[in-house]
């Protein structure tokens, strides 16, 4: 068995086990793998297991690596996990499947234009800045509900919110406040929860945890 896979199929008892745990029914999360710079012969042993979900954060990286094997196999389901710029969105929206990292009413309205011309449908996550941190992307927890509302009249199909924490001892905190954000918006996915942290994530009942390392090793 190839070591990818036999990562990826450990975090999945691992996971099986915490929802067991937690006594949650109806409730199975979602791997997606991290597969951004990482070679597509170093990704194809889980695809060829059956692996369908995948993350990457680069678009021309994505669309070299992923154009052809996605025409090859049509099971798979790409998630833009990275920061979006709007001259590269008509390339996101022709590859990718889901695009986590929406936060402003700019790209949103780039996103409709392109998805329109496409006639494809994007499923959308909100990226939310949850502990307010300069340096990274996201709209703010307050402004949450108005730009959902903003989103929906562009007729993008918004399914979830995305957050990427602080590498801190606060996860909890973070999403338990995702989780209640959601809720509040009748939301039915939550992507959060990556290497470091998924099993608190499965508590707060993320649907997609993002995990890369753990499955591909360490990137160089």
């Amino acid at each position: 068995m190839h070591k990818t896979i036999q990562n990826l199929t450990d975090i999945q008892k691992q996971i099986q086990l915490k929802v067991i745990e937690l006594n949650y029914s109806d409730y199975n999360p979602k791997i997606i793998a991290v597969s951004k710079t990482f070679k597509i012969d170093h990704i194809m042993p889980i695809i060829d297991h059956g692996h369908i979900h995948f993350g990457e954060n680069k678009i021309q990286e994505a669309v070299e690596k992923w154009t052809e094997v996605k025409y090859n196999n049509n099971q798979i389901k790409l998630h833009m996990i990275g920061k979006l710029q709007t001259n590269k969105v008509k390339f996101a929206v022709k590859l990718f499947d889901y695009i986590h990292s929406v936060d402003n009413i700019k790209l949103a309205t780039k996103i409709s234009d392109e998805q329109k011309k496409l006639n494809k449908n994007i499923k959308i996550f909100i990226q939310i800045n949850i502990a307010n941190e300069a340096q990274k992307s996201g709209i703010n927890s307050n402004e949450v509900v108005e730009f959902y509302k903003s989103c929906n009249q562009l007729e993008l199909d918004v399914v979830g919110t995305m957050c990427l924490p602080p590498d801190d001892d606060q996860s909890d905190n973070y999403f338990s406040k995702m989780q209640s954000i959601n809720e509040s918006l009748n939301l039915k996915e939550i992507s959060m929860g990556m290497s470091n942290d998924y099993l608190k994530a499965i508590k707060f009942k993320s649907t997609f945890l993002r995990i890369g390392t753990m499955i591909f090793g360490q990137r160089f």
